[in-house]
């Protein structure tokens, strides 16, 4: 499942509503221990281009 979201998040990475709503989805569908890679896979990514987003949905969680 992670695999998957990542390709998701790769293909909806031009745009920030887009994006911000896929990442929320797939922090709901990765297990838990599969929290941690994507937080930071994201950060890693896309950290410069929606580091803001990326924090917000992980603090919630984390």
């Amino acid at each position: 499942m992670l695999e998957f979201c990542k390709s998701v998040l790769q293909k909806v990475s031009f745009d920030h509503s887009l994006f911000q709503k896929e990442l929320t989805k797939s922090i709901q569908w990765v297990n838990q221990t599969e929290v941690e890679n994507l937080r930071l896979w994201c950060l890693e990514t896309y950290g410069t281009q929606h580091g803001a987003i990326i924090q917000q949905a992980f603090e919630t969680i984390l």
